[in-house]
This record gives structure tokens, C-alpha cells and sequence, in this order.
């Protein structure tokens, strides 16, 4: 049996590979995002294609995590990391070959697969690294902190490079990170005992049923913000994500090898955690999405001056690294996350009551939340992990991973859906009326009320919980 690092320092190389992998997954949408006018123009791609470039990558991803989870920690976490590196490195250079749209949407497939492999696993290996609790948190901090640094500068550099270089290298720069990273789990972490491997039979059943919920439940939310709550197509696709919901739960219950064991689910430290990370996820999507337009819609900034709006959430993101480890070792794991998860709550309440009446609540808003996040995206992660068997450990970050992407679809559902109810008119046009300043003020607190109701009940539930499990010690 290989030794179990007792530093940070002695785990370098695969802190290094998988700082690298989590950075991916963070960079990767946000810095294309710049790109989009300019693909748009020389791929001759629709609006509608457009929306597929990001869109594919991000349903191809939240819909396979499950089943990749379930896969290594079956196969091998580290072998099935290494493929997943290897495909995104192939998938990246193949940019350099596109000519049309279909072909770059076709690439954004192959990269969320890939993305769908590699990034569970990232924060299971970290966890699987040490023994002790303090030191898997400062890992998973230290991973997080490489990851929203790159979310934080994406845009930039994305903007940077494009003035210089043509788009195709935003997507080529994924090269160098798969193989750093493939250097790094390679030399840093070791293959995986068989001894530590789930034995029993992938639930094919289960992982297609659960594959096609996931899938669906991500692109309702789209077909709310782009048709609108009066068309049947968001409805329709809501009610087969609920439908395939219930299909999947009623398959794990009788499975003899269930793809996700619910008894696993229900314990205190998984429940609370995922019901923690679903309330961040849900109220960062939405709260960007929302801050977005109300800084350049209806006070009327011009889109850097409203970049540097959102300038209070990403210092937090970036420089709230290093006050995590000191307070978790103050409040211990399961008080640190429910103090974050609340923070969370708060800062949606005040964007819903009070972000109207002036950008210093919106900012106070936006450094609640991020804060907030910035702990839960740790602490509630490594509760998860606590409260599964080894051999559970892939597709219990699967599951957090999963349940923040589609908590975030909700979040965007319910902020479009109600900008769609209560605003009349073309929103994206210029001079409102005073009418439609009214009704989108009045949207964005309708909107901000309701997330803040649907977060509190997550938390809520999250705390009654954790309130089940004992606090350990941390060193």
C-alpha cells in the first residue's frame, strides 16, 4: 500500500495535475463566451447554433457525470481521469480543423464527455489523497482557488488573446492543461488498488434513465428563457425530467446493483452537503444572470463598466481562498458549510428587496453569495465524501457536480420565466418605457424573492440534516 502524503508539499505533482483538470472545467465556458460574435461571423452560424456551442458541452457534461462517476469507481478513478485527458487534448486540436458550426458543436461533445470523465474525479482523488480532514480541505481549496481564478480571468484573456489571434486558439490552450495534468496524476498519484474498487455491475438501466433525466432536466431550461412559459415545449420537457426522475428512483430502489444506492444518499452528511451545493448553484446562475441585466438594461452601463460591476463577486471568489481553511478550523466542517449555505440565502434576499434601489446592494448582494460559495464549494463537497463508503467516492462527486448544474438550470428557469411573465415588450431593446422600468424592477424582485424561498428550503433541509451528524476535530 502506497503512504498517504502528510503535507501539501509531498502531494505537489498531483495537486499540480488536478488543479489543472478543475481549471478546465471553469475556463472552458467563460472564456468562449467572448468568442461567440466572432465564431458566429466566420462559421456563418445562426443564433440557435450559437446557443449549442456552449449549450451541448454543458448538457453532455451534467448528463454523463453520473454514469462516469459509477464507472470509475468501478474501473479506476485514475485510469478513467487519464482517457478523459487524452480525448480532451484530441478534442482540442481537432478546433484547429473546424470550418463550420456543426463541426465545433461536434468538438463541445466530445469535450464534455471528456470534461464528464476527468472532473468528478478531480476532487475524489484529492479526497482519496490524505487521511486526515484538515488536509483534504486545504487540497480541495487550493484546487477550487486554481479553477476560479481561471473563471475570474477567462473573459479577459479570452478578450486579450482574440484582438491578437484567432478564436481557434481560446480552445487550443486546452492542450497544455491536459497535459499538465496528465504529467501530474501520472507522476503524483498511483494506480488504484483493485482492493478500493466497487465490484458490483454497472446498473446500465439505471445510468441510461438517469443519464436522459439529467439531460433533459438541462435543456428545459433553456426552452424557458428562449419560448417562454406560455409555449408547451418548456412544460413538455419539464414533465418528462420529472417523469424519468420518478423512472430512476423506482429503478435504484430494485435494482440489485443500483447505480446510486438512495440509502447512501439519505445520509446526513451526503443529504445536507448536496442540498447545500444545490442552493449555491441555484443562486449563482441565477444571481449573474439577473445582476447582468439589470446593470446594463436598466442602468444602462455599457457591458465593461458593468464587468467591473460584478468586480466585489470575483475578488471574494479569488481572495476568499485563504480565509476558508482558518475558518473551518474555527466553526468545523458541518457548522462552516450551514454558516456559508445561509449566506447564500442572505445575499438573494437583499438582491430581492433591496437591489433596486441602488448598485451597493447589488454589490453587497454579490459578496454575500460569493462568499458564501466560496466555503460550500469546499466544505459541503468533502461532507459528501465523509458520508460515502471509498468506493463510493467518484460518483459521490458526480452526484454534488450533478446537482449543481441542474439546480443552476433551475435557477435560470425561474429568473427567465419570470422576466418572460412580467415584462411585455423586447427586453433586449432600448428605450423603455416607464412601464417597462417598472415591470422589470418588479420582475427582478418577484425573481430574487422566489430563488431566495426555494434556497431557504434547501438549506433548511440541509441543516435539520447535518444537525443528525458529529462535529469532528480538525487539526
Amino acid at each position: 500500500m502506497v503512504a498517504q502524503p502528510s503535507s501539501l508539499r509531498e502531494a505537489w505533482p498531483a495537486l499540480a495535475g488536478l488543479s489543472a483538470v478543475f481549471l478546465f472545467e471553469m475556463l472552458d465556458n467563460s472564456i468562449l463566451n467572448v468568442a461567440l460574435p466572432t465564431i458566429g461571423r466566420e462559421l456563418h452560424a445562426s443564433t440557435t447554433a450559437l446557443q449549442w456551442v456552449t449549450g451541448a458541452y454543458a448538457v453532455v457534461f451534467g448528463g454523463l457525470m453520473l454514469a462516469f462517476g459509477a464507472l470509475a469507481d468501478r474501473a479506476g478513478r485514475r485510469k478513467i481521469m487519464l482517457i478523459g485527458l487524452v480525448l480532451l487534448a484530441v478534442a482540442s486540436l481537432a478546433t484547429a480543423f473546424v470550418t463550420t458550426a456543426e463541426q465545433l458543436i461536434a468538438v463541445r461533445v466530445a469535450m464534455g464527455v471528456a470534461a464528464a470523465m476527468t472532473t468528478p474525479g478531480s476532487m475524489a482523488l484529492a479526497f482519496r489523497l490524505f487521511a486526515e480532514d484538515g488536509l483534504r480541505v486545504r487540497a480541495i481549496n487550493l484546487i477550487s482557488t486554481v479553477g476560479l481564478v481561471g473563471l475570474a480571468i477567462g473573459p479577459t484573456a479570452g478578450g486579450l488573446v482574440l484582438a491578437v489571434a484567432p478564436w481557434q486558439v481560446l480552445l487550443l490552450a486546452n492542450v497544455p492543461i491536459a497535459v499538465l495534468a496528465i504529467i501530474g496524476v501520472r507522476v503524483g498519484i498511483a494506480a488504484d488498488d483493485p482492493a478500493g474498487l466497487h465490484r458490483d455491475p454497472v446498473d446500465v438501466a439505471g445510468a441510461a434513465l438517469g443519464t436522459v433525466t439529467i439531460v433533459v432536466a438541462l435543456v428545459a431550461p433553456t426552452l424557458f428563457v428562449e419560448a417562454g412559459a406560455g409555449s408547451w415545449r418548456p412544460w413538455a420537457a419539464t414533465a418528462a425530467a420529472v417523469a424519468g426522475a420518478v423512472l430512476f428512483v423506482v429503478r435504484e430502489r430494485s435494482a440489485r446493483h443500483p447505480l446510486l444506492d438512495l440509502k447512501l444518499v439519505a445520509h446526513p452528511l451526503v443529504s445536507s452537503g448536496l442540498a447545500f451545493k444545490a442552493a449555491a448553484g441555484l443562486a449563482t446562475a441565477s444571481l449573474g444572470y439577473l445582476v447582468t441585466l439589470q446593470l446594463q438594461l436598466d442602468r444602462g452601463w455599457s457591458p465593461a463598466l458593468a464587468a467591473v460591476g460584478l468586480l466585489p463577486q470575483v475578488i471574494v471568489l479569488v481572495a476568499g481562498g485563504a480565509f476558508v481553511n482558518p475558518f473551518v478550523r474555527r466553526a468545523g466542517l458541518e457548522r462552516a458549510a450551514w454558516i456559508s449555505a445561509v449566506s447564500v440565502v442572505a445575499g438573494l434576499a437583499v438582491y430581492g428587496l433591496l437591489s433596486n434601489y441602488g448598485y451597493v446592494f447589488v454589490a453587497i448582494a454579490l459578496v454575500l453569495v460569493a462568499a458564501g460559495l466560496r466555503v460550500v464549494g469546499v466544505v459541503a463537497g468533502v461532507n459528501v465524501l465523509r458520508g460515502l463508503p471509498e468506493n463510493r467516492t467518484t460518483i459521490g462527486v458526480a452526484l454534488t457536480d450533478t446537482a449543481t448544474e441542474v439546480t443552476s438550470g433551475a435557477g435560470l428557469a425561474i429568473a427567465g420565466t419570470t422576466l418572460a411573465v412580467l415584462f411585455t415588450g423586447d427586453i433586449a431593446a432600448g428605450g423603455w418605457s416607464v412601464r417597462q422600468t417598472a415591470e422589470f424592477r418588479a420582475a427582478v424582485t418577484v425573481a430574487g424573492l422566489t430563488l431566495t424561498v426555494v434556497a431557504a428550503a434547501l438549506v433548511g433541509w440541509g441543516i435539520v440534516r447535518s444537525r443528525r451528524v458529529e462535529t469532528p476535530s480538525l487539526v
